[in-house]
């Protein structure tokens, strides 16, 4: 038995706005979200929802994952940037190259993502979301890979990278070296179990591989909290079966 990604979540200090963006940009169906905030279906069975919930602290780092989306043409890269600014992005600077020939956004919250340059043959395939690019240890690659039962599809140089095996977005780890995490990243994984399985086995086998256990259900939520090898928080999401 292995977890299944359920969610990407934003923490957001105004979730229904941010929603609101992410919704009309990658043109995703928001629904009601049974615990708190606002979700996005996605668009077909090898995509994951995006989850916006309440976040109280402020946003003073670079956060530790960002979307890398896909260009078909320089047209097609300007015309995405256009449409992300219309919506209320911006540009920002966090040391990119002109020689690199992507662009680099903020959404209105200043959660980073980055429009690609046509021809990433590595993104090939993976659709418009083509990476949730994190950073990451080699171990914690492997770990999610073992989590997810999602097989290595690059493991070089201490860069990692998975891919669930319907296809869809690549989850890729950059290596060293790791930026220091000075508190609780804005983005993270919500996982569920399979309904005939068993959360406290699975949160055991989680353990097992390096995760470490951080809360319980017992504030009536349905989710366990969790890091993973990184320190980075994940929840495994229990009592209440999440909208499909």
């Amino acid at each position: 038995m292995t977890s299944r990604l359920f969610a990407l979540c934003f923490g957001a200090g105004e979730p229904r706005r941010l929603a609101r963006f992410w919704s009309e940009f990658l043109g995703r169906e928001p629904v009601d979200d049974p615990r708190d905030g606002l979700t996005l279906l996605p668009g077909d069975d090898t995509g994951f929802h995006l989850r916006f919930v309440p976040f109280a602290e402020p946003k003073t780092v670079q956060n530790r994952m960002h979307f890398d989306l896909t260009s078909e043409s320089p047209e097609d890269q300007r015309r995405t940037v256009a449409r992300a600014l219309e919506l209320g992005a911006r540009h920002i600077d966090v040391g990119q190259r002109p020689e690199e020939g992507h662009v680099v956004l903020a959404d209105p919250e200043g959660n980073e993502f980055c429009v690609l340059g046509a021809g990433n043959t590595f993104l090939a395939g993976c659709g418009f979301v083509g990476a949730l690019a994190c950073d990451g240890s080699q171990a914690v690659g492997y770990f999610w890979s073992e989590a997810l039962g999602w097989p290595l599809v690059w493991d070089q140089d201490q860069e990692t990278a998975i891919q669930s095996p319907h296809g869809g977005t690549k989850i890729t780890w950059g290596g060293p070296p790791v930026a220091p995490k000075p508190g609780t990243n804005r983005l993270h994984f919500d996982l569920t179990v399979p309904a005939d399985g068993d959360p406290e086995a699975e949160i055991d086998r989680l353990c097992s591989l390096g995760a470490t256990r951080v809360g319980t259900t017992e504030d009536g939520t349905g989710r366990v909290a969790m890091t993973d090898p990184d320190g980075n928080e994940f929840s495994v999401l229990t009592a209440v079966r999440p909208q499909k």
